[in-house]
């Protein structure tokens, strides 16, 4: 029955889902036609707001693109394929390769979404390898859909960060708010372990027939990064080669990873600019010659391609929702016909749709916040299921969002059209799960 019902989400991906970069296209110029009747058809006002959108996003995407290709080099050097060779031996079944995947898939998205956003997909072509049985298409999809759901109760998803600053754009009306109180709350908790386990039942119970299933066909050790080695017996070369360098650059990152953890702690350190630290300095012992560390990295930038041309035209998207009031007129639409019960539903689903346009969370929060924060004290709602109902909302479509997906899909050689439809799949019920827990949990746990 799941399998039947799948297939009408993957028709209409093989029907009307084109390249990402198309898709990308395409949301911009329905954001533009959407704001021109918000905006009074101001067609300037527009074109600049994109333009200067364009441009504010180019630092964020060069972070994003470059920890694309560092968490990318990491997940795949040797010794991070020779685990994931062996945690594929332990599975002898479909329903076990399943399991395996997602648990490995959460755990990595806990400690990096972009690491995580690398290693299932590898991890899913060494399962298939070794498990008969296993519908690819479905493996990425599950595997991609922990990323995202692990950001709803990790510590590292940009709002939860944001708001527990002091000095936050929002303080003044709602304070400093901790991550134990934001994240780890009983009902963000049940929402986070409720949702897991509908993927984990969809993934094991989504059964294609034999002549339907789609396995994985390329080269498996396509996951591996072979970096190059520097062989000349010269000066130079031994430079190349040499792992005193790495190690001295390494010892230098590890004090200060050190100094941040024992100044500010673990959670108040991971900032955006310090993950992507840790992990190269990662890729120091795991690229022990700078000639192999920067064959590693050579080699990862492909995957980041689409990441560092498609986020300053989804900075544009946003751009243009700012300039026209677009995203405060969807907000407002959802939000005014809320009562308190259903408020954190209904900021649920407003984060749900402003997310296809906004496909950046702090990004939309600047957009969305001040509207859910004012909505919700006027309602006398608890902020911080207010909160998780944003970010669950922004994850979820993030299901039909590719940008984040692009990554994944370009280490297996896949098109966005071969995942969306499994993942517009799994978005319908995390729709459904989301939507039930939060008008269902906040009136039992009222903060």
């Amino acid at each position: 029955m799941l399998w039947s019902i799948s297939k009408r989400f993957q028709f209409a991906a093989d029907k009307i889902i084109p390249e990402s970069f198309v898709f990308c296209i395409i949301l911009t110029l329905i954001a533009f036609v959407l704001g021109l009747f918000v905006n009074g058809f101001d067609i300037v006002n527009l074109v600049d707001g994109w333009y200067k959108g364009l441009w504010d996003m180019i630092a964020f995407a060069f972070q994003m693109s470059f920890m694309v290709i560092t968490c990318g080099a990491a997940a795949k050097a040797p010794a991070m394929s020779r685990l994931l060779v062996r945690v594929a031996s332990f599975p002898k079944t479909p329903a076990a390769a399943y399991i395996v995947l997602l648990l490995f898939g959460i755990v990595a998205s806990f400690i990096n979404w972009a690491f995580c956003t690398i290693l299932t997909p590898i991890l899913a072509m060494y399962l298939s390898r070794n498990v008969k049985g296993l519908h690819f298409p479905l493996m990425i999809a599950a595997g991609y859909s922990m990323m995202i759901l692990g950001q709803c109760w990790g510590p590292s998803a940009s709002v939860y960060a944001l708001v527990a600053t002091k000095g936050h754009f929002l303080e003044n009306r709602i304070g400093v708010l901790s991550q134990d109180v934001t994240i780890y709350n009983a009902v963000n908790t049940i929402f986070f372990f409720s949702t897991f386990l509908v993927i984990l039942l969809l993934a094991i119970f989504t059964r294609p027939p034999e002549d339907e299933l789609v396995v994985y066909d390329g080269d498996v050790t396509s996951g591996m990064e072979t970096a190059e080695e520097d062989t000349e017996l010269t000066p130079a070369g031994s430079m190349n080669r040499s792992r005193f360098l790495m190690y001295a650059i390494a010892a230098g990152g590890i004090m200060i990873i050190v100094r941040s953890f024992i100044s500010k702690g673990i959670l108040g350190s991971l900032n955006f600019n310090f993950v992507i630290f840790c992990f190269m300095i990662l890729n120091c012992f795991l690229y022990n010659s700078p000639s192999k560390f920067l064959s590693a990295y050579r080699n990862t930038m492909r995957s980041a391609t689409d990441v560092m041309i498609q986020f300053p035209f989804y900075g544009g998207i946003m751009g243009m929702m700012t300039a026209s009031g677009l995203g405060k007129a969807i907000s407002d639409l959802l939000v005014q016909v809320g009562t308190k019960d259903s408020f954190y539903t209904l900021s649920f689903l407003s984060a749900c749709v402003l997310n296809m346009f906004v496909p950046s969370q702090g990004g939309q929060w600047v957009v969305q916040g001040p509207i859910l924060v004012e909505a919700a004290q006027q309602l006398g709602a608890d902020i911080p299921y207010v909160l998780n109902a944003f970010v669950a909302g922004d994850e979820c479509t993030n299901l039909l969002q590719p940008l984040y997906l692009i990554p994944a899909l370009a280490i297996v050689g896949m098109k966005l059209k071969d995942a969306w439809g499994i993942c517009a799949f799994i978005c319908a019920f995390w729709l459904l799960t989301a939507s039930v827990c939060f008008y269902i949990l906040p009136m039992i746990f009222p903060s």
